[in-house]
């Protein structure tokens, strides 16, 4: 290899008289996907693969011979039968069925109480909102399992100090009954994921320029008009993502219902989706019905996500009224266009016949006046 073939080839570009190397355009064009290398990585084979691996699992299934297996275990292709199983399961759907009443009640409350706080974080009048904030963003950092034992020992009779109170002014609370055991795991949750969701909002709200309130301040707007006529319909994108996520969390509960499930009886193995997957995968070893349960609770989550966000993307009824009508109008035109150009067109074929006719008569009464034929006289 000679010196001038280990130079790096220089193009000069017209107009600007400066000189670009190819060799560093491609070193450019390299970075960004060594720089993203490491996590594309882990997010296959963390991610991507898992579901695919999944998904192909949902349509197999495992035939043992012999009590336990002992004879021989053979894998063969099941079709749809797992996701009949699944759906067949009684307690699986009614796990599903749970936890839709579950997201119907807990998400707006956890929404509207992170909201509250968000706005009063951000308020003017707020004092020390640096320290609040880490404080209620603090459940947050607690694992669920750990929040779950130390709110067990507030849901169980002579434990809690909570219970006890209640108890010593006539009432008798029973917060791991078969009624009420739902709510005190969405008690968990909200609990635990206020937090989040509020920082999320209090970062969409430090986003809003500053010369919005003062044009409020000037317009005479009070701390509520600013919240509810500016900030709310400003932060709705935060609103929109938190709910979103908050849906597919709902679907995806399987911690606090197995941790307390060793001190509620109420709490039984397919209590959640979630829980029944695990159940059918690693207490009876089904993995292909507890494959097909996780496929369908994806499909669930992917279906209300999507309806949400077709819901909240939706245009105004003013918007679309004016939309119809202007749809409307245009196909009016339109075929009013169409008929009146069918119209001009016959008019013009009856006016080319009458043309044509007159033309032939004169051409015929030229030529008897000449003593010629009319074709003779035309050549």
């Amino acid at each position: 290899m000679t010196a001038t073939q280990d130079r790096p080839t220089t193009v000069t570009r017209p107009g600007t008289g400066f000189r670009s190397s190819t060799k560093a355009t491609s070193a450019q064009k390299r970075a960004p996907w060594i720089l993203l290398a490491p996590f594309l990585a882990l997010f296959v084979l963390t991610f991507v693969i898992p579901i695919i691996s999944a998904l192909f699992q949902s349509f197999t299934t495992v035939d043992r011979e012999g009590l336990f297996g002992e004879d021989g275990v053979t894998g063969r292709f099941a079709g749809f039968d797992n996701y009949v199983t699944a759906l067949n399961d009684a307690g699986f759907v009614a796990s599903i069925g749970r936890m839709l009443l579950f997201g119907i009640v807990q998400v707006p409350v956890m929404i509207i109480a992170c909201t509250i706080l968000a706005l009063l974080l951000e308020s003017a009048s707020a004092r020390w909102p640096a320290f609040f904030r880490a404080v209620y963003f603090m459940p947050y950092g607690v694992p669920g399992v750990i929040a779950t034992i130390l709110w067990s020992f507030l849901y169980v009779p002579g434990l809690s100090p909570i219970v006890d109170l209640l108890q010593s002014v006539g009432l008798q609370p029973d917060f791991l009954g078969a009624d009420s055991v739902l709510w005190s795991i969405a008690n968990i949750v909200t609990w635990t994921y206020t937090g989040y969701n509020m920082l999320i909002i209090v970062a969409q709200l430090k986003s809003i320029p500053g010369e919005v309130y003062e044009a409020a301040k000037v317009d005479g707007a009070n701390a509520f008009q600013v919240a509810w006529r500016i900030q709310i319909p400003l932060i709705a994108p935060a609103l929109v993502l938190t709910t979103v996520f908050s849906i597919i969390g709902t679907l995806q509960l399987f911690a606090e219902p197995q941790i307390l499930s060793t001190v509620a009886p109420a709490i039984d193995t397919e209590y959640t989706p979630n829980y029944a997957a695990y159940t059918n995968a690693f207490a009876f070893n089904e993995y292909g019905v507890a494959s097909a349960q996780a496929v369908i609770i994806a499909l669930a989550a992917f279906v209300l996500s999507f309806a949400f966000l077709a819901l909240t993307n939706r245009a105004p009824k003013h918007e679309r009224d004016q939309r119809k009508r202007a749809k409307r109008d245009g196909l009016e035109a339109r075929r009013a266009l169409q008929g009146r150009v069918t119209t001009g067109g016959g008019s013009r074929t009856a006016t080319g016949s009458r043309t044509a006719t007159s033309v032939t008569d004169r051409s015929t009464t030229t030529g008897a006046a000449t003593g010629l034929p009319a074709d003779r006289k035309g050549a």
